[in-house]
């Protein structure tokens, strides 16, 4: 039960009378910076923390989630 099209058009049109036109845009304009910066930090926090496990390890994260799934598929027929 999610916020429909008319509950989200009167909480627009509430903010547009309280804030006005020019302001309510550049809420937006901040909120969207906001936004790519979030994204950014976590998308060089994943960066950080693969090349941190590969420099650990000796293997990037692709090479341990396949030999994660080798070492499931050779289980799964040893238990078959």
């Amino acid at each position: 039960m999610g916020i429909g099209f008319r509950e989200l058009l009167i909480i627009l049109v509430i903010a547009l009378i309280l804030f006005g036109a020019k302001k309510l845009r550049n809420v937006g304009s901040d909120l969207g910076a906001a936004v790519r910066g979030f994204k950014k930090a976590v998308n060089e926090g994943d960066d950080e923390s693969s090349k941190q496990l590969s420099d650990l390890t000796g293997k990037t994260k692709d090479a341990d989630f396949q030999e994660r799934a080798d070492s499931t598929k050779s289980e799964s027929k040893t238990n078959a």
